[in-house]
């Protein structure tokens, strides 16, 4: 029986709150609404990610299609919330 807790899930607010780095995320505003187009230059994403594995424990690997597809804190969220449920699922899934 695992009494390991399980990291909080990641949230549109948390997505924010990692991309507010101003030295790292230069361009963004404060206020980036869901929808808002966003563009994540190959540096910004590898920094992401990293952060993501430190606070989350995800290791993340997109695809060049996955990357294509993260143009907006919606998307950004959605693909990483899945990436945690994926995980999540998986440590107890043998069939699929």
């Amino acid at each position: 029986m695992s009494t390991e807790a399980s990291p909080a899930p990641i949230t549109t607010d948390t997505v924010r709150q990692l991309l507010s780095d101003r030295k790292v995320f230069p361009g963004l505003p404060d206020d980036l609404g869901e929808d808002a187009e966003l563009v994540l230059d190959s540096l910004g994403l590898v920094w992401l990610l990293h952060v993501v594995e430190e606070r989350y424990g995800l290791v993340v690997e997109p695809t060049d299609e996955d990357i294509a597809g993260l143009t907006s804190l919606r998307r950004l969220t959605g693909y990483l919330r899945a990436a945690q449920t994926d995980r999540a699922e998986g440590s107890g899934r043998d069939e699929r």
